[in-house]
């Protein structure tokens, strides 16, 4: 039974607020009271109160925590932003109907014939049946609210025989109507939170969505707060608790990057990139068993033993440097070299009468910068070679800034002091203006006169070596576990990655876990310069090493490990932080996409693989290369490696149209096939310079040439002939040059151009001629073009094409 009345739904009062204003208008059963600034009403609440049910006390609990928090990090809120209307459109319309279907009135069913007359009454509220009507036939009667109350009302029964189809229907519809109802509450607690807030949930979500597509943040957002540190992993809750937000803002941000996660769920590195940098926080990656292997105790003194000297020998190109250690190994080096220059660093351990000292010669041409700057932070003197006919060069200041900044004791060498146009007192004064100054002249940098041809003062400069490295007090404690720097990685076949590395402290053996920057692996052998195996090598030592697990980068630190899973681990970490240094999340650029990029650029790009022997000259070529170019070609390097060129090279050339370019390696027989078959040329170089020269040149051809004019000749209209058939002909003076048919003109007239475009036909005398010298007349005809006067000057020109260069 439905009590009369229960239908109808009273209005809401009239509230001061928007929403609610809008709710009253729909006469929505609804309650608004703003609370400003995070503070619980102080208003009485009436004794009529109903209680509330626990969906609603616990949205009011959350609500009242939500402010309190915000009162207490935020300033005063904002005044409230206008309402959402698709919000309130859905409320109003979703309570509009739960009111029209309690609203309807009730209809009576009578199933049969009138009872006859005579029969008994039935009692109050109890559904009638005939005799004589229909079998299951019932009347449903409604009171009144007044005999509900009084407890006189029963609800409808079923008599015997129904088929129980209504009493199933009328649950399904007080279900319905139940569903609605909480849906009412639910969205309008969410829409009342929504304005008192000032903002929607919808609308943040989607510009968080928007912000995200293309990195659009508001400049508060891109400040940056602190540092986000993450160890082993992070969870959600750990990310919003270093960020000083609730992890239910961090769920917020991972839906609307379409990630559902709880706040217990660990966070992969880029979307913690990503949330971190949207709340203006830099992210960094904490490996503590890194920290573990770089922390250590001091040495104890009774440990300490004296160790060879690291002496590199730096200087300009072709001064000597390899030459000087030629001679000091007496072998022959330099002509082994490609076109007599050192192309990548080498290390060296010699036994003189001082003692063993180890050498390392760096290049000296300015594009191997690079590797001369890793050589200094390895050593502990410089030998600088500074050549007695040429004097200080670029390279040779270089060097000196090298070796300063790493502090490194200078010990300077002039060659070439055997030849006639020496001028070793100029070296001096010329080096005093770098801060190095002669002993001999009270200064405190050691330098000394040789010749590395014939061997003049080499014994002399060694023993010099030998007292400095002596004052320098050099030592080591060879009974820890070794650490050392990488100083060249190279692919070689049967062998894989391997590297040069200078053991600095401890002793390297056989068998031993590593770890090198990225990269780790175990010791499965070791060669020293002799190109001898040995079991373990000390401090100062360079030696081989194989078993890396790819090829690490020239300079890396190379520190020995427990065990290989420990080293394995800190370098997956480390590769993981690399990846997070190098930017945000991005798609991945295919073939297609970077096609399509360079197509729609102005701007002309080569495309080249670049494939060498060593990690370091990899690293010199591509510096080298991406100084070639201008503002209208440039240099793109699709991919750079160690190795042989490889089949997978060239398919990668071939989709992006470029050139392989190989610095001392080569390409077998059937990757020569395939760059046949696929069109990708192949070149190979031993010497830097051809290689810049050769690529210098491609740039420049693809570089637009400029347009230059050239006059030809000028030709004096003296009269206009008119033609109906060909139109106007001007009668003509050549005044200098000549004219030619199809040639390009200008008419001036008056010192104004007035038409420019091609001579159409040249008639001399009735006769059509290819072309005219000056001092003859002619007739001229311009093609599409009749406005021809006497006096108009023609000028006969063409444009020649020149060649641009990259200078």
């Amino acid at each position: 039974i439905i009590p009369e009345g229960e239908a109808q739904v009273p209005a809401a009062p009239h509230h001061p607020h928007p929403i609610a204003e809008i709710l009253a208008d729909e006469d929505l059963p609804l309650s608004v009271t703003t609370v400003a600034d995070g503070a619980e009403s102080d208003e009485e609440e009436p004794a009529d109160k109903k209680p509330m049910g626990k969906l609603e006390a616990a949205e009011h609990q959350h609500e009242v925590a939500e402010r309190k928090k915000s009162a207490k990090k935020t300033a005063p809120a904002a005044p409230l932003a206008t309402p959402d209307p698709d919000v309130v459109a859905a409320v109003i319309a979703k309570d509009r109907a739960r009111r029209e279907m309690l609203s309807r009135p009730p209809r009576e069913r009578v199933s049969g014939p009138p009872r006859p007359d005579g029969a008994a009454p039935p009692r109050d509220g109890a559904p009638t049946r005939t005799p004589g009507g229909y079998k299951g036939a019932t009347t449903t009667v409604f009171v009144s609210g007044d005999e509900a109350a009084a407890g006189r009302g029963r609800a409808p029964v079923r008599r015997a025989g129904a088929t129980g189809k209504t009493a199933k229907k009328k649950q399904k519809q007080a279900e319905r109507i139940r569903l609605i109802e909480e849906n009412v509450r639910r969205e309008a607690a969410i829409a009342v939170k929504e304005f008192q807030s000032g903002s929607s949930l919808l609308g943040s979500k989607k510009r968080r969505k928007r912000r995200h597509e293309d990195g659009s943040f508001d400049d508060d957002e891109r400040q940056i707060f602190g540092s986000v540190v993450i160890e082993e992993t992070i969870t959600v809750d750990q990310l919003a608790t270093q960020m000083g937000k609730t992890a239910t803002d961090v769920i917020l941000e991972l839906m609307g990057m379409d990630i559902m996660a709880t706040k217990n769920q660990v966070l992969e590195l880029d979307v913690v990139r990503v949330i971190a940098d949207k709340y203006g926080f830099d992210v960094e990656v904490s490996i503590p068993e890194e920290e573990q292997l770089f922390s250590e105790e001091a040495d104890k003194p009774e440990d300490l033993v004296t160790r060879p000297p690291v002496v590199t020998v730096m200087g300009h190109v072709d001064h000597g440097k390899t030459s000087l250690l030629d001679r000091v190994r007496t072998t022959n080096v330099a002509e082994g070299e490609a076109g007599g220059i050192t192309q990548h660093i080498a290390a060296y351990q010699m036994e003189l009468p001082t003692g063993n000292v180890t050498f390392l010669d760096t290049p000296g041409h300015e594009a191997f910068t690079q590797m001369r700057a890793r050589g200094a932070h390895v050593t502990d003197l410089v030998v600088l070679v500074v050549a007695a006919t040429d004097g200080v060069k670029p390279q040779t200041v270089e060097a000196i800034d090298h070796a300063k900044a790493a502090e490194v004791p200078i010990v300077v060498a002039i060659n070439k002091c055997d030849m006639e146009n020496a001028q070793p007192d100029r070296v001096r004064q010329e080096l005093t203006q770098y801060g190095l100054l002669d002993e001999a002249w009270g200064g405190k940098t050691i330098m000394k006169n040789i010749s590395a041809r014939t061997g003049d003062g080499v014994d002399d400069l060694m023993e010099l070596l030998g007292l400095q490295a002596e004052m320098m007090n050099l030592t080591a404690n060879p009974s820890k576990r070794a650490r050392g720097a990488v100083i060249e990685s190279e692919i070689t076949t049967g062998q894989g990655p391997v590297a040069w590395v200078l053991v600095q402290a401890g002793t390297l053996r056989v068998g031993d876990a590593f770890l090198a920057g990225v990269t780790h692996g175990k010791v499965r052998s070791m060669t020293n310069a002799r190109g001898e195996d040995i079991q373990e090598a000390g401090p100062s030592m360079p030696v081989v090493v194989t078993g890396f697990s790819a090829p690490p980068d020239a300079g890396d630190i190379f520190i020995v490990t427990p065990d290989e899973r420990v080293a394995r681990g800190v370098a997956e970490k480390r590769a993981a932080a690399a990846r997070l240094k190098r930017g945000p999340v991005a798609k991945r650029m295919t073939l297609e996409d970077f096609h399509a990029r360079v197509s729609g650029s102005e701007r002309k790009t080569l495309q080249i693989v670049v494939k060498a022997d060593v990690q370091g000259s990899v690293d010199v070529l591509q510096s080298s290369f991406a100084k070639l170019g201008n503002e209208e070609v440039s240099i793109s390097i699709v991919h750079a490696g160690v190795g042989a060129v490889n089949e997978s090279d060239v398919m990668l050339a071939s989709a992006s149209d470029a050139v392989v370019i190989g610095f001392h390696v080569t390409a077998n027989a059937k990757v020569q096939k395939l760059a046949e078959q696929e069109g990708v040329e192949i070149r190979t170089y031993r010497i830097i310079y051809e290689a810049m020269d050769e690529l210098k040149n491609a740039l420049e051809g693809m570089l637009t040439p400029d347009k230059k004019e050239v006059v030809v000749g000028h030709i004096e209209v003296r009269r206009v002939f008119r033609s109906s058939a060909l139109g106007n002909i001007a009668g003509c003076y050549v005044q200098d040059g000549e004219a030619h048919r199809g040639g390009t003109v200008r008419l001036v007239r008056d010192g104004v151009i007035v038409y420019e475009g091609k001579l159409d036909s040249i008639r001399r005398e009735k006769d059509d001629v290819r072309s005219i010298s000056a001092g003859f007349e002619c007739g001229v005809k311009l093609d599409r073009f009749d406005d021809v006067q006497v006096g108009d000057i023609i000028e006969v020109y063409r444009v020649e094409q020149v060649a641009k260069t990259l200078e």
